[in-house]
């Protein structure tokens, strides 16, 4: 995938806390950084999250992640997490993730996530107003 895949990016700066005795970015932070990605991309998209979703009875869960690691972050480097949903299912839906610091490309993943019912934590359509709204950001339909 190219960065210019993505319409959405958020730029953060490695803190000293993040990095090992290496001094690079420690291979767990990466999933924290996709996490953040993923929540500004809600902010962008307009989806108060969570709140937005509880109040349409649904919620979402992570049910797979997976890195695959080209280089190494350091202290004091400003990325970028660049974040899209792939596409979106009846319950499921997948972020394709990239991490970039310049024009060097360092990380790329997937997290899959699954809309549920949040009491019986059971798998659930998701819902349409949150399809509008991933599909407004992204500038094309991504119903599956």
């Amino acid at each position: 995938m190219a960065r210019s895949d993505f319409r959405f990016a958020h730029r953060l700066r490695v803190r000293w806390a993040e990095v090992d005795r290496q001094g690079i970015v420690f291979n767990g932070n990466y999933l924290l950084y996709f996490d953040v990605g993923i929540t500004e991309y809600w902010r962008a998209a307009g989806v108060a999250y969570p709140a937005g979703l509880l109040a349409h009875g649904s919620d979402l869960f992570v049910v797979r992640s997976v890195i695959d690691y080209h280089r190494s972050a350091e202290y004091d480097d400003e990325i970028d997490v660049c974040v899209r949903v792939a596409r979106i299912g009846r319950s499921s839906m997948p972020f394709a993730l990239e991490i970039w610091r310049g024009e060097d490309h360092l990380v790329s993943g997937e997290v899959v996530y699954v809309n549920a019912d949040p009491q019986t934590r059971r798998s659930a359509p998701v819902p349409d107003f949150l399809r509008d709204a991933v599909s407004r950001l992204e500038g094309r339909d991504v119903s599956a």
